[in-house]
């Protein structure tokens, strides 16, 4: 395979030559639920065996197949379809050569497969839109890179901070100058390792990772993109459909909600808003319930630094905030929806018992 990233002559301290991969993660979120049974009925869309690590449960497998052909992406490596609306790619640039020509050609590269991504997801979904429940290309899209260098057993962690600390930190920040001693020393500051040698060093849009045996990893990465797709799209879709019962869209509820004995209608947004929040609430929880680390602290302690760095627990928090705004805009429409009921029950009341006083009067009166 060419390498992508070549070697660059140099006479600094930083001009010695590693080996090893950048890994792109990309995911795409392309509607609501994808209906696997028809999908793996697309008879030009191959299917191909796929091997999860232990941590991940059955039960929210998804669905890894080969982009469609013809296709020019033989740097992407998986290519997999979540059955709540999710395509998720992932591209592998083997390089060999310095790490400071590796962070000169970091984002050119990713640029590069960004907008390869978008070209072979939406491959992807023409072949399976019509297996989608309210199919869009796309409507929110992640990115998360991860660079692996192969060690060098001739320097050690400490020498590989002190030596390229600068460049691995700009590196992971998407940047071509070198971040303050601040910066560099917080980010470094954060790394883990679990055998001696090891070294992963998590941020938000990257990580650093100095291991040559990482395979059980991986998918961590590409999960945690796909789950802050996921987070990030449920909550500007709440904020959209909060702004529109703000702007009063939701408040002239159809008379049918009025009446005795009726049920919501499907046009009632206030109904709308209570199927969105059962929908969030099941994706999210299945999202939380794909992976377990029991016996697996090095995979625990990973995960939970890809959930701090991308922020996932503020995204949730958010979402759960705006599910109770939900809860209680619910809470107040039903109310008056009671209210209402029982007023009209009352006059109802009323009335038939004025009619019959009157019939009783006329009956009288002859």
């Amino acid at each position: 395979m060419a390498n992508l990233v070549h070697s660059n002559a140099d006479n600094s301290i930083i001009d010695k030559e590693f080996s090893g991969n950048i890994y792109l993660f990309h995911a795409f979120d392309v509607g609501d639920d994808i209906n696997f049974e028809k999908v793996q009925q697309i008879r030009s869309l191959t299917q191909v065996p796929l091997t999860l690590p232990k941590y991940f449960k059955n039960y929210h497998t998804p669905l890894a197949v080969e982009l469609p052909r013809p296709h020019e992406s033989a740097r992407c490596i998986s290519a997999k379809i979540n059955s709540f609306g999710a395509i998720s790619l992932t591209y592998q640039l083997p390089f060999d050569g310095t790490l400071e020509r590796v962070l000169k050609d970091f984002n050119r590269i990713n640029n590069q497969f960004l907008e390869q991504s978008v070209i072979d997801a939406k491959s992807i979904f023409k072949k399976i839109e019509h297996c989608i429940t309210q199919p869009h290309f796309f409507q929110m899209n992640t990115t998360y890179a991860v660079v692996q260098v192969n060690p060098d057993q001739a320097i050690s962690i400490t020498d590989l901070k002190n030596q390229y600390g600068g460049v691995i930190t700009s590196m992971l920040r998407f940047e071509t100058q070198s971040l303050s001693e601040y910066q560099k020393n917080e980010i470094l500051a954060s790394a883990i390792g679990y055998f001696r040698g090891d070294l992963i060093i998590v941020d938000t849009d990257a990580t650093f990772l100095y291991d040559a045996e990482y395979a059980e990893i991986l998918d961590l990465f590409e999960f945690a993109n796909i789950q802050q797709l996921e987070l990030r799209y449920f909550d500007r879709l709440l904020d959209q459909q909060l702004h529109k019962i703000y702007e009063g869209e939701g408040r002239n509820l159809p008379i049918q909600s009025y009446l005795p004995f009726s049920v919501s209608v499907s046009s009632d947004p206030i109904a709308r808003l209570g199927k969105l929040k059962v929908d969030i609430s099941v994706i999210t929880e299945r999202l939380e319930s794909s992976i377990k680390f029991a016996g697996e602290p090095y995979f625990s302690e990973l995960y939970d630094l890809l959930v701090q760095q991308l922020d996932l627990s503020n995204w949730k928090h958010s979402i759960d905030r705006k599910l109770t705004i939900i809860h209680d805009i619910q809470s107040v429409y039903q109310n008056k929806i009671d209210v209402t009921r029982g007023d009209i029950l009352s006059i109802l009341v009323i009335v038939l018992i004025f009619i019959e006083l009157l019939i009783g009067l006329l009956n009288f009166l002859k």
